[in-house]
């Protein structure tokens, strides 16, 4: 049978608005009551017995079910305004003080927020954040940072106009959620601003803030988001565009993981008559220890411009700027201490650079349209690199899949650099380590190996066999290792098979 407030419930969706205002401030001002419901209907006949609650089990269970119903009714973002003596009221109500679990959602809408775009939400949404970040502590995260317990601000789906950006209060603060609606910038919005701007000048402000389910505008003017100083940062699930500057900027602090996320300068999807003119940066990586998975960056001038180590990049499509248009897909700019893991992206039309990498690896990837590797010398480092595994795929206009760009200085110092197993189509092969045989009938055997081996005059290893037809054993000897070029010469005539294998990596 079901109880009293099961039948309450059903009986008030008729009531008329003013009915229900007068229930919300009934229960909100703490007045004890009984609901009595009429089987003809709250206005139904007075002669009809009314139906009890029988059983103190039903009565605990409707008690309980009746301070969530007047928690769901009060919540900050349920009721609009209230004044200060009804927020009094309502703190020292003894109803809300037996365990109702208070949810710490804010509402933007609940502060002013106009979730339609036509009017400023600036001060509305900061707010917001504001409240947000004064929900008493739950204990400590790092040394000196408030856990806010998960709090969210909640853009309840709404489009939002702001003129300058969004940024957390000056406390170190960490646990903290923004999601779910869509910010943009207004045409006063500061040029070198950013949407929202998590920067502080000392380390680690904030720990585990969530940014997600977010579409950011900049309507280009700035960036999308700056996250500085700060610690375990998530930011997944965003669209970004129109971005002037860089759609993510990370500098210093630590683990910042980017993923599930599109960022594009315009939007577009490819083959864009625009795009020579493609500026900005779509991610800027000026930290170390940081993530960026199953990302698509459509337009930029530079896809992911990489400045600290340790950083690793998987699931990545960058078809930004096209390399043929003076585009990069991913920039590694830190010379002699690169340590960045590229697996499992694809490279579309854009090429990765790196500047003399120390640690880097690249592998199961997908080159297509020409995109390849180009090692850039700034003093000659090469050490430790490993492009292996990848798929290469051009027009046949004689693009190596890995190329070294000397311009500045020769590569000298060259340490176990493996590039091998790399399957190509429509581009030149190049690699450290190749194989090859040739048939004669003389004394010499000369092997060419230059068109396939990626450093020149380099050939730290080579090993070879030599097969003779006939009943002769002539003795036989490696006499010349230059210009990546490899001479056997025998004693005597012979008709034999040379098979030589060469490698530059020197690996131990």
């Amino acid at each position: 049978m079901a109880t009293h407030l099961e039948c309450f419930f059903l009986k008030l969706e008729p009531l008329l608005t003013m009915a229900r205002t007068f229930l919300v401030w009934f229960l909100c001002l703490g007045v004890p009551c009984f609901f009595v419901i009429i089987d003809g209907g709250v206005y139904g006949d007075q002669n009809l017995h009314p139906r009890t609650i029988s059983g103190a089990n039903h009565y605990h269970k409707d008690i309980r079910r009746l301070q969530a119903f007047k928690a769901s009714l009060t919540r900050h973002g349920s009721v609009a305004s209230t004044s200060s003596s009804f927020s009094s009221s309502f703190a020292s109500s003894p109803l809300l003080s037996e365990g109702v679990n208070n949810p710490r959602v804010y509402h933007v809408t609940s502060y002013g927020a106009d979730p339609s775009g036509n009017s400023d939400s600036t001060e509305a949404i900061l707010a917001a954040i504001a409240d947000a970040a004064k929900v008493p502590s739950q204990g400590q995260l790092m040394q000196g940072i408030t856990d806010l317990g998960g709090a969210h601000v909640d853009l309840e789906g709404g489009s939002y106009l702001i003129s300058r950006p969004l940024r957390l209060p000056a406390a170190r603060l960490g646990n903290l959620m923004i999601h779910g609606g869509t910010i943009r910038a207004s045409n006063n919005f500061p040029e070198d601003g950013y949407l929202i701007d998590f920067s502080r000048s000392s380390p680690y402000n904030f720990e585990y803030i969530s940014l997600k389910d977010l579409l950011l505008d900049s309507n280009f003017r700035g960036g999308g988001i700056s996250v500085i100083n700060s610690l375990r940062t998530n930011i997944d699930n965003c669209y970004i565009t129109h971005f002037t500057t860089n759609g993510i900027l990370v500098q210093s602090g630590h683990e910042t993981y980017i993923r599930n996320t599109f960022l594009g300068q315009y939007v577009t999807a490819g083959g864009d008559k625009n795009e020579k003119n493609f500026s900005g940066t779509g991610i800027s990586l000026l930290g170390n220890d940081n993530a960026v998975t199953d990302v698509v960056i459509f337009s930029a001038a530079i896809g992911i411009m990489v400045t600290g180590q340790a950083n690793t990049f998987s699931g990545v499509h960058c078809y930004n700027k096209a390399t043929g248009f003076g585009g990069t897909g991913i920039y590694l700019k830190l010379p002699g201490l690169t340590q960045t893991r590229i697996v499992n992206s694809y490279m579309d039309y854009t090429s990765i650079v790196a500047e003399d990498p120390v640690q880097l690896h690249v592998s199961s990837s997908f080159f297509l349209g020409d995109a390849n590797i180009v090692l850039k010398s700034v003093k000659g480092v090469v050490n430790g690199v490993s492009i292996v595994d990848n798929m290469f795929s051009g027009s046949s206009s004689g693009v190596e899949i890995v190329q070294l760009d000397q311009s500045n200085n020769s590569f000298n110092q060259i340490d176990q650099a493996i590039v091998d197993r790399n399957i190509v189509r429509g581009m030149n092969l190049k690699a450290t380590v190749a194989k090859m045989s040739i048939r004669g009938n003389g004394t010499l055997w000369n092997v060419d190996f230059s068109n396939v081996l990626l450093f020149p005059n380099l050939i730290r290893n080579v090993q070879y066999s030599l097969s003779s037809s006939g009943g002769t054993f002539p003795n036989h000897a490696l006499r010349n290792v230059s210009e990546n070029k490899v001479v056997i010469e025998t004693s005597e005539a012979v008709d034999a098979n040379v098979f030589v294998t060469v490698d530059q990596s020197m690996v131990n």
